[in-house]
Order: structure tokens, then sequence, then C-alpha cells
């Protein structure tokens, strides 16, 4: 049997379809912000099956050649919408992440390099978006996952 890692960490998580997105960044960087514009998207049509994960902490765990995410105990089901404090929703109680956002990431860029296309969590490789700081992280996430209403798909 694998060992598994169960560290806790600053993140947000939102699944959209089948895949997690696993969402990092410093305090402020708007981490609640795009799981509530994902969630809304999901509720418009724009985007099939979303649903929280975990909002503000995470526990990732390194299993079997995969990154398993679920929220902290003290958190399930809790997501922060600014302006109107905490609210509960609905949300899911683990879920297989397929990529990684990074809000405030010092790398976004226009053109990012090749280099900063993947990060490594917990010894698991996955796709990341390195989201510049101000920039609006929701036109690259649903051009990324290609969301029905996105202009570009990945290859």
């Amino acid at each position: 049997m694998a060992e598994c890692e169960n560290p806790s960490v600053h993140a947000s998580a939102v699944l959209v379809g089948s895949r997690a997105l696993l969402i990092r960044g410093p305090a402020g960087s708007g981490k609640s912000q795009l799981v509530f514009a994902l969630l809304q998207a999901g509720t418009r049509g724009s985007l099939p099956f979303v649903r929280l994960v975990a909002d503000d902490r995470a526990v990732v765990v390194a299993c079997n050649g995969r990154l398993l995410v679920r929220p902290t105990p003290e958190l399930a089901g809790l997501l922060e919408v600014r302006g109107l404090g905490i609210r509960r929703v609905p949300h899911e109680p683990v879920a297989v992440v397929s990529r990684v956002i990074d809000l405030g990431a010092g790398d976004g860029a226009r053109l990012p390099q090749q280099s900063a296309e993947k990060t490594t969590v917990s010894s698991i490789s996955l796709p990341r978006i390195a989201v510049a700081d101000h920039q609006d992280p929701l036109p690259l996430v649903l051009a990324a996952i290609g969301s029905r209403n996105a202009l570009l798909e990945e290859n």
C-alpha cells in the first residue's frame, strides 16, 4: 500500500465536472472570489457540474499517483463571500486534483514560459495556471478547462 501525506494548505478547491482545481494564493488574492465565480458559472450552465470542495484551507493527500483534496473538518461546506460573510453551500468531501491555479503569481505572464505551466504538489506533477497579481483569473480558468462558452480550448 502506498504511503499518503496529509498536509493542510492555505488554498481553496472546486470540482468542475470530474476535475478538481486547487486554487492557491496569498491572503486577499481572490481564491474565494474565484470559487464563487465558478459556482455561479455552473449555475448559469456555462460549466458542467460545479461544487465547492474547500475554501481557505484544504487537506491535500498524495496517494497512489494522484493528488486528492478535501476540506478541513471545521470549514467543510463553508464559503466566504466578500461583503456578505460566510455562507454554507453544498460541497464534495473529496476530489482528485487535475490542475493548480496560482493567484498573485510572480511568474504570471501574458505569454507564460513552458516551465510555469507545471507544478509539483506533494510529489504529484500537475498542469498549472499562473495568474499575475490584479489579473482576472476567471477567463484564463474557463479557457483552460474548456468551458462551454470558452473561446480557447486546451490541445
